[in-house]
């Protein structure tokens, strides 16, 4: 006899806002989100219905934050080896309660939901907002959310016990708020193609033990675990580099091949790496190879709006490295000069010409999108 595949069925525990369903009953559910259910829900149904089905697999959609978005099939059994992975790591429970408040048109979202399903999660989802605590005084064993809605949550962020950041990386100064929390943070590395994380970061407070780390967190303060500076692979996953010093992730539970990745990495071992910056950014610059977001964590400590380094078309230079930042236009001549005051900043690290632009285009998912915003410079 053919045995049932895990994601044929949920697990006795799992609750949706309160109300446990089958996988047959998911199919009903979710065609009453899509039907009657508010704007936000309505992708909650879509996956529920796509769920449901008797088919192996789904398409979902990247992100389109270092690209155009494109379509991927992934197979639903790898969802669920991807949720037991996070289980197994941050120590999740039948019975735990999490939150989700990202939207489900984003692997993110829908991961939220096959963990609940799969790990017996009693799951409640919010809208997607700046503010996804607003209005709630539960407190939630396990959640998701982007650097913003962190950034605007932070009165409220002890509602959590376990907290993964993701979708964009965390700021210094976020960082150095988070340290007054008790919540357990940790940044995440990942993508649509390895059905999220994959590594994760000790922001601080960490109470999860890195077995064979060479990278200890580097920090103590009251005992308490400060900040790991390097990612950690979850169970069943090891890295290597190709030849352009990019990583190549091996995670033979949650895919059958390598997953060749343009995030430039420094390799510290094959269950860790220090992320560096994006191959497909890099900027030559006169013949200088520049890595932009090398150059954004220097610069993060003295600028409070959105910004990001980027290379335009220069005569002489070829490339030339220009910051642009969120907001209206003000005078440069002390911004330049405290970024020439800079003891870490190389000598050809320094913007050649800073730009404003008012409001930045984002991805459907909420990631800065560059290229659209350069559309509308000013």
């Amino acid at each position: 006899m053919i045995p049932t595949p895990l994601w044929r069925k949920t697990h006795p525990n799992f609750k949706l806002n309160g109300v446990h369903y089958s996988v047959d009953e998911l199919l009903e559910t979710g065609y009453s989100l899509i039907k009657e259910g508010e704007p936000f829900e309505k992708p909650i149904g879509d996956f529920l219905v796509e769920w449901g089905m008797a088919s192996p697999e789904l398409v979902v959609h990247t992100s389109g934050s270092t690209g155009e978005p494109k379509a991927i099939t992934l197979q639903k059994e790898h969802m669920v080896q991807s949720a037991l992975a996070t289980g197994l790591f941050f120590g999740l429970q039948a019975g735990h309660s999490a939150l989700l408040c990202l939207a489900c048109t984003g692997i993110a979202g829908k991961m939220m939901l096959v963990r609940a399903m799969v790990l017996g999660l009693e799951l409640d989802y919010a809208e997607p907002s700046s503010t996804p605590l607003a209005g709630t005084q539960r407190n939630y064993d396990f959640a998701a959310m982007v650097p913003l809605q962190v950034e605007k949550s932070l009165s409220q962020i002890s509602q959590i016990n376990t907290l993964i950041i993701g979708g964009a990386p965390v700021s210094s100064g976020l960082r150095e708020k988070l340290q007054a929390v008790s919540t357990q943070c940790y940044e995440t590395y990942g993508m649509t193609e390895t059905i999220t994380h994959v590594a994760v970061k000790a922001i601080q407070n960490s109470k999860f033990k890195i077995e064979n780390s060479e990278n200890p967190i580097v920090e103590q303060s009251n005992n308490r675990a400060i900040q790991q500076s390097n990612f950690t692979a979850l169970p069943n996953i090891t890295f290597s580099q190709d030849k352009r010093d990019c990583l190549v992730i091996d995670a033979p539970k949650i895919s059958h091949e390598q997953v060749i990745t343009n995030d430039v990495v420094k390799l510290i071992s094959e269950t860790e790496f220090h992320w560096l910056g994006r191959y497909d950014s890099i900027i030559n610059s006169g013949g200088i190879k520049l890595i932009p977001e090398q150059i954004e964590r220097k610069l993060d400590p003295m600028i409070s709006n959105r910004f990001f380094v980027i290379g335009m078309p220069d005569e002489a230079l070829g490339q030339k490295l220009v910051l642009v930042i969120e907001g209206d236009k003000q005078d440069t001549e002390e911004l330049f000069q405290q970024i020439k005051s800079l003891e870490d900043m190389g000598k050809y690290e320094t913007p050649k010409e800073i730009r404003f632009i008012k409001t930045f285009t984002e991805t459907p998912t909420g990631k800065v999108d560059k290229s659209k915003t350069m559309d509308n410079l000013q």
